[in-house]
């Protein structure tokens, strides 16, 4: 009797979290039988609505179900780190048979409950397992995927565009902590790119990148005012392109250089299509295609193909929208020459997988 109360209370925790997300919980039940394929969201600190990182991985799980994999899909939004283990236990416990989590910070929580639950399949995004590279396998969870990008690689794009486009020869980077991996290999490779441009061109670009590392956690990527403020300093100081890279932080620095009519360059999804009032001077976003990533993994996990470790997924850059006429055309060849460079390895961007 004691265990019937104990589920019934779990359900209607669940139940009361989910719902305060903006979704409805099926019940335990639903997600228990086998013809019922049911995919559960954890974010980080960040929402599902952030027209970026987080946004992009939620549609990667709507597409799942669009795709007729997935029967039942949700998200929790994570208020608090604390909660990692709670809300991936909330959906686990329900059930689901895959659970994304999404961001670094949600690493170890993710690993942890891979053990717990062995027989979920868990997708992490930015989540890279060490653990496949080494001799070392104590960390080896057969059921745990890391989807993965070249960010450095979307940065280094991003960066020769802004570079060989800046009439000033400045340019400027708003990012989030570079205590974030991903986010760190993003602002580098924004550095290494636009060096790359002033060496086939004779500029010299000044580049300046500012990482939002001096608060919490719980702030570095829901701080749009922060990232606008950023971003004026930099164009008081002469730059006429900036880049977002980081959450709400970075479309708060996306949104005040378009509004000044400057270059502005998102990041993770193509935000012309994302951020409306920085639409007109969007000049492309440094693109980790997610929500493909997401879907494929989603797919493999169902259909029994997907492989423990790690997995890597696309990036580049998006198109340049309204703005288009505004490129020269020797620009656009340089840029392709440039990704189909980084696709054969012809060229490196010298950014190593973590800070230093």
């Amino acid at each position: 009797m004691k265990k019937l109360y104990f589920v019934m209370a779990l359900l209607i925790v669940a139940s009361m979290i989910l719902t305060a997300c903006g979704a409805s919980a099926p019940s335990e039940a639903d997600c228990t039988k086998k013809d019922v394929f049911c995919v559960g969201l954890v974010s980080d600190v960040g929402k599902v609505n952030d027209k970026s990182f987080n946004q992009s991985a939620w549609e990667g799980v709507q597409k799942s179900k669009t795709d007729g994999v997935a029967d039942v899909v949700q998200f929790i939004e994570t208020a608090d780190a604390k909660d990692y283990a709670k809300n991936i236990g909330t959906f686990a416990d329900a059930g689901y048979d895959v659970i994304v989590t999404v961001g670094f910070g949600l690493g170890e929580a993710t690993i942890a409950a891979g053990k717990t639950y062995p027989n979920v399949k868990f997708i992490g995004v930015d989540q890279f397992q060490a653990w496949q590279y080494t001799d070392d396998k104590a960390d080896d969870s057969a059921n745990v995927t890391g989807l993965n990008f070249p960010e450095d690689n979307a940065g280094f794009l991003v960066g020769a565009l802004a570079a060989m486009m800046s009439e000033s020869h400045v340019i400027g980077a708003v990012c989030g902590t570079d205590v974030v991996p991903p986010v760190w290999r993003f602002g580098e490779g924004y550095k290494a790119g636009a060096a790359y441009a002033d060496g086939m061109n004779k500029t010299a670009t000044e580049v300046q990148v500012v990482y939002h590392s001096d608060v919490g956690f719980d702030k570095t990527f829901t701080d749009p005012e922060w990232g606008a403020q950023t971003a004026k300093a930099m164009m008081d100081n002469g730059a006429d392109a900036v880049f977002g890279c980081g959450g709400l932080t970075g479309n708060g620095a996306i949104t005040a250089a378009a509004q000044a009519g400057k270059y502005a360059i998102g990041v993770d999804a193509d935000q012309y299509l994302t951020l409306p009032e920085a639409a007109p001077r969007m000049l492309s976003s440094a693109m980790k295609l997610i929500t493909p990533g997401v879907a494929e993994l989603i797919a493999a996990a169902k259909g029994g193909s997907i492989a423990a470790g790690n997995f890597v997924g696309q990036a580049g850059y998006a198109p340049f929208h309204d703005l288009d006429s505004k490129v020269p055309a020797e620009v656009k060849t340089s840029m392709e020459k440039i990704n189909a460079g980084l696709l054969d390895g012809s060229i490196k961007t010298g950014v190593s997988p973590a800070k230093p």
